[in-house]
């Protein structure tokens, strides 16, 4: 553990406060004109998800876990959980659907990713920030709907509903951001 001061903490840092691990959300640092200038933080405990807000002094000390990111590939996910491999050192880590969220959504067998591992336990993931998936479902386009603003709903092939342009039929691979299931540009492939 390093201690920090709590002006310096940024989202995805990792702290530990009270002996349990917190994911920091959002971080605002507040310098009212007359009184002591304090760091609000938002944070999500790591072991059950429970979302947390605390205040510090900008100057106080808080202890900042060590967290390792590393490159792992998915290999595939069953009862026990999301299952990946260190193409490096060919380790497996377990992650549960719990620890993965929404990013299960998005996973794709071999898919590259990045694991934060805090003592040997993979705590949180980050996924590429675009995918190319395949539209599998989409309405008929309207008759003059050509507008370039107006979009139509589409059901992607990993069963997330997105808004794509009316040009887009079913059977067309689109590239999304991970982030928000956003549509970006229809894939070069």
């Amino acid at each position: 553990m390093v201690k920090v001061i709590a002006s310096s903490l940024r989202k995805g840092n990792v702290v530990d406060v009270g002996g349990k691990l917190y994911v920091v959300l959002t971080a605002q640092n507040f310098h009212p004109g007359k009184g002591t200038p304090v760091t609000q933080i938002d944070m999500r405990r790591i072991a059950d998800g429970v979302k947390v807000s605390e205040r510090w002094k900008t100057t106080e000390q808080v202890e900042r876990a060590f967290v390792e990111d590393t490159n792992h590939t998915f290999l595939y996910n069953d009862a026990e959980g999301f299952h990946f491999m260190n193409p490096e050192t060919y380790d497996q880590l377990t992650m549960s659907a719990d620890d993965v969220g929404d990013s299960a959504n998005y996973l794709s067998e071999g898919m590259n990713v990045i694991l934060s591992i805090h003592e040997g336990i993979a705590i949180a993931l980050e996924l590429p920030r675009q995918v190319t998936l395949e539209v599998t479902e989409t309405e008929p386009v309207v008759k003059g709907q050509t507008a370039s603003s107006s979009y139509k709903p589409a059901m992607l092939s990993n069963g997330v509903r997105t808004m794509v342009p009316p040009h887009i039929d079913a059977g067309t691979r689109v590239v999304i951001l991970t982030e928000d299931g956003s549509y970006v540009e229809r894939a070069k492939d």
